[in-house]
């Protein structure tokens, strides 16, 4: 961050925070449509090495209008088509998607988002690396089908082995660290790597709610340990991280955290305020943050909330009766 203080990018309160895209500029926030952005930033001849979003869903939320499939389908690909005209040659693309729900009770069809997109992506020849799923404990609660405790993440590349991955910075401590190679020319030696394991495709990280550290008032904000994951891994430091669909800046604390560049857009002006302050409260230390491999919390086995009640205990239909 050192060398962004001496180009001159940072105030009395942190980095300066543009509002329209400069190719210098370490962070800007575009208020507006997410085509204007991608154009301006294209124009300049710039390329972003990750865009990573979580776009809207198309459920009436008050930052989107409801349509058909096909229309949101048909919105989602002038979106992707215009985010590949800066994306680098060894640059990744990531969409973070859960699920339209069409219909009411038990009229409810589920349209999982990031099958319907595949082939929007495949029409544009980019290859598939990862289909992740994000796992989280807590959420709505269903009574006439299974409670949604997943999102996915889809990575794409362009068409080639010259992408930027960096497992490294990525690694998660090992679950048998103390594991040796039992056969072979390596029997006994450890089998395992010392900087750790590869994370794997299944991420469990808690989902943004109300106790959440980082909640703001947005209603689908996404965890910043979870991009930070994919700012690290298929990113280096300098590179531009784009999103379209910026909210209250979730991508661009994560790039910045990393001395990364970061740029975005949204529509609504009191998201990108919010977005302001969380870059302020970054630089000044004084935004929460839930580190990105902390451990999901779970209660103690002594704890008055793991603990069966009695009167569950003493219910015939209970699965805890005479446990």
């Amino acid at each position: 961050m050192s060398d962004y203080r001496q180009m001159g990018l940072f105030g009395e309160d942190g980095p300066q925070v543009n509002a329209a895209y400069d190719e210098d500029a370490l962070v800007t926030f575009f208020h507006g449509d997410r085509l204007d952005l991608l154009k301006s930033i294209a124009d300049t001849g710039s390329e972003a090495e990750l865009i990573v979003t979580s776009p809207p869903y198309n459920l009436g939320k008050e930052y989107e209008v409801r349509s058909s499939l096909d229309e949101y389908i048909e919105r989602q690909r002038e979106t992707i088509e215009a985010c590949l005209e800066i994306l680098s040659p060894t640059g990744s693309i990531c969409w973070q998607v859960g699920n339209y729900i069409e219909g009411s009770s038990r009229r409810k069809e589920t349209f999982p988002l990031d099958i319907v997109l595949y082939p929007v992506f495949k029409e544009f020849n980019l290859k598939l690396r990862n289909r992740i799923v994000w796992h989280f404990g807590h959420g709505y609660h269903e009574r006439v089908r299974f409670s949604g405790r997943h999102e996915t993440i889809l990575w794409f590349t362009w068409d080639t082995e010259n992408y930027t991955f960096n497992l490294d910075p990525v690694r998660v401590p090992q679950k048998y660290p103390g594991k040796r190679h039992y056969k072979g020319p390596n029997k006994g030696e450890l089998s395992g790597n010392p900087k750790g394991k590869n994370p794997s495709d299944i991420w469990e990280m808690p989902n943004v709610k109300a106790n959440h550290p980082e909640k703001t008032e947005h209603p689908c904000q996404f965890p910043i340990g979870l991009v930070e994951r994919l700012v690290l891994a298929l990113t280096n430091e300098g590179n531009l991280v784009v999103d379209p669909y910026l909210g209250v800046g979730t991508t661009a604390i994560a790039a910045l955290k990393n001395d990364r560049r970061a740029a975005g857009a949204d529509t609504e002006e009191k998201y990108l305020s919010i977005a302001r302050d969380r870059v302020r409260g970054l630089y000044a230390g004084t935004l929460s943050v839930r580190p990105r491999d902390k451990p999901v919390h779970k209660p103690q086995k002594t704890s008055s909330l793991a603990q069966v009640p009695d009167e569950w205990r003493n219910d015939s239909d209970s699965i805890f009766a005479d446990v």
